[in-house]
């Protein structure tokens, strides 16, 4: 089958991207139509504690729901990430995926908000684009498994625990600490996200906190972008024995877009599908999957249209159609249907 066939009839999932808040620092510019909003209506906590993005007039957003159209992404972890927030981390991740919620009611977008996993098979059959909304680090939970309760009623089904640095829930990857796995409302905040029906995300967190969380753990879990370490020596990627570990745990890996994620000085497509031939090689094909970090750094490739390179290279590679396909969403799809069900 030509990869564009391929592509197109195979549910495509994004494990991660940061384009909420980018979209926010643009001036409130519409992920669906584009336009910039001159209204203070719904400026909040994000635009006044991040500015003007540095790109600001220089370079458009990597993903916006026409691009993932364009692209063939089906669905696509939509996170803010509210780590900057300093005491006020629960407000910066609602204000974020408030701004989400009001710009796709202003603009009529006919986007689905996943909730469960059938969500996105039958936007896929429908031809509708989906969103799962996500918060990268635990903070936003405030310490309360209450607050987590409201998060989860307002449609979050992903948290990552951690960023590069330490959260309320574990250390981060940049504050390792030899030893010292999940705190204990790490521990509760993961055995609550279970109960409830939310995917842990580990992406960020320290060795000792991922294995930790493995071991609480009583459903599959998700690092939701980072590469192999054995190719590429970051603290943001996993080991050979992380990448085990994570596979034997039944959940997957998003392949990043990050250049220092691939390689330290040549990051190209080619060595980014390396990145997917090791861990199929050392934790198997049910293991890999898709998370850009468009937005946020992922920039090995241009933007969500050129997603498709990927399937032709995998192809080009030998990969067979329903190893693809896996790659793609299935694994992705997998994971939350044993997770946010």
């Amino acid at each position: 089958m030509d990869h564009r066939q391929l592509h197109a009839e195979t549910l495509v999932i994004d494990a991660h991207h940061d384009s909420i808040v980018g979209h926010i620092r643009r001036g409130n510019l519409s992920l669906v139509t584009g336009t910039s909003s001159s209204d203070e209506t719904f400026w909040g906590v994000v635009a006044f504690t991040r500015g003007k993005h540095p790109d600001l007039g220089k370079r458009p957003p990597q993903i916006t729901i026409p691009k993932m159209r364009q692209g063939g992404i089906d669905a696509a972890f939509f996170a803010v990430d509210c780590t900057a927030a300093r005491h006020n981390h629960l407000a910066y991740a609602l204000d974020g995926l408030g701004f989400l919620l009001n710009d796709l009611t202003a603009s009529a977008a006919d986007v689905v908000i996943v909730k469960r996993s059938e969500d996105i098979r039958q936007a896929k059959r429908d031809g509708k684009p989906a969103a799962l909304l996500a918060v990268e680090n635990a903070d936003c939970t405030e310490k309360s498994l209450s607050v987590l309760r409201c998060l989860h009623e307002v449609g979050v089904r992903s948290i990552g625990l951690t960023h590069h640095v330490s959260s309320c829930a574990a250390d981060g990857c940049k504050e390792p600490r030899d030893g010292v796995g999940l705190t204990q409302f790490g521990v509760r905040l993961v055995r609550e996200m279970n109960r409830l029906g939310m995917l842990v995300d580990l992406a960020h967190i320290s060795p000792s906190g991922f294995y930790h969380a493995l071991e609480v753990s009583t459903k599959p879990v998700a690092f939701s972008h980072g590469n192999a370490r054995a190719l590429c020596d970051h603290p943001r990627n996993l080991t050979d024995d992380q990448l085990r570990a994570l596979a034997q745990h039944g959940g997957f890996i998003g392949v990043s877009y990050v250049p220092a994620f691939v390689h330290p000085e040549r990051p190209t497509l080619e060595r980014l599908i390396a990145h997917i031939d090791h861990i199929v090689g050392v934790a198997g094909i049910d293991s890999v999957a898709l998370g850009s970090d468009f937005d946020g750094g992922g920039d090995v490739l241009g933007d969500a249209t050129e997603v498709p390179q990927i399937t032709e290279e995998l192809g080009k590679r030998g990969y067979a159609e329903a190893d693809i396909r896996k790659i793609l969403g299935g694994n992705t799809l997998r994971v939350l249907q044993q997770t946010i069900g």
